[in-house]
Parts: C-alpha cells; structure tokens; sequence
C-alpha cells in the first residue's frame, strides 16, 4: 500500500510540478495525461471522499441514537 502511494505521489508530483518545463514535443510528455486532468481526478477524488464520509458519519448517528422512552398516560 506504501509503495502504491509512493509510486502515485511521485508520479503526480512529476506531471504537475516538472512537466510543464518539458517541450511539448519530447517523449515524455506521451506518458502523461493532458494537464486538464491534474486538477480533474484530485477534485472528484475528494468529493467522492467527502461523500463517503458524510454517508458514514450519517449512517452511525443513526445507528447510536437511542429511543425515547414512550410516556405513559
């Protein structure tokens, strides 16, 4: 899992920060999804993250919350 995070946070690091002083042409360039996509995925990665945790957040404060006792008259 470590290594996974580290293999995308180097080459995220790579596409955002170096490589808009690499020439368009170069060869590398082929490797990488165009720049549009370096604000994209983070973005709907974390809404998604968001959602997720408002679901969760959401679904154990209903599970917690206790009955009221019925008053009886």
């Amino acid at each position: 899992m470590m290594l996974v995070s580290a293999v995308i946070f180097v080459y995220y690091t790579i596409w955002v920060v170096l490589l808009p002083f690499v020439e368009k042409g170069h060869p590398i360039q082929r490797l990488f999804l165009p720049r549009i996509y370096a604000v994209i995925i983070p973005v709907i990665a974390g809404v998604l993250l968001l959602g997720v945790i408002g679901v969760f957040v959401a679904v154990v404060m209903i599970k917690s919350k206790k009955p009221t006792p019925k008053k009886e008259s």
